[in-house]
């Protein structure tokens, strides 16, 4: 009976150290999946980090382009404007021109036929 209370107790520390070792093993085995997690965590956030400054900076970028294009449209709308506005001014000014000299010939030929005029009627006394 005495060996069969030893050899019982020897199985049973036996199975003890074998289930603590098991134990150990699957801790071990936890810890490292929990490691291996975390890690894959940080990678991702770092990962996400990483687009979200470039995706910022493209859009940046792009609003910069944006602004720029639009300024350049709208100096070329001003420029388009003052052009139009210095072509109607010329346009104004000539066609004001051309009615000074039209008048000035219309007055001159006005004082000419009032001469003529004058001249036949003198003419015409005189031969009378």
């Amino acid at each position: 009976m005495k060996k069969s209370i030893l050899s019982l107790v020897m199985v049973m520390a036996l199975i003890v150290s074998v289930t603590s070792c098991r134990e150990k093993k699957a801790e071990d085995t936890v810890n490292d999946a929990v490691e291996n997690a975390a890690q894959e965590v940080k990678d991702a956030a770092n990962d996400a980090k990483e687009a979200t400054e470039e995706a910022v900076k493209e859009a940046a970028d792009a609003v910069e382009d944006a602004a720029n294009d639009a300024k350049e449209a709208t100096e070329d709308v001003v420029n388009d404007a003052k052009e139009a506005a210095e072509d109607a001014v010329n346009d104004a000014k000539d066609a004001a021109n051309n009615a000074v000299n039209d008048a000035k010939d219309a007055a001159k030929d006005a004082v000419n036929d009032a001469k003529d005029a004058a001249n036949n009627a003198a003419d015409k006394l005189k031969g009378h």
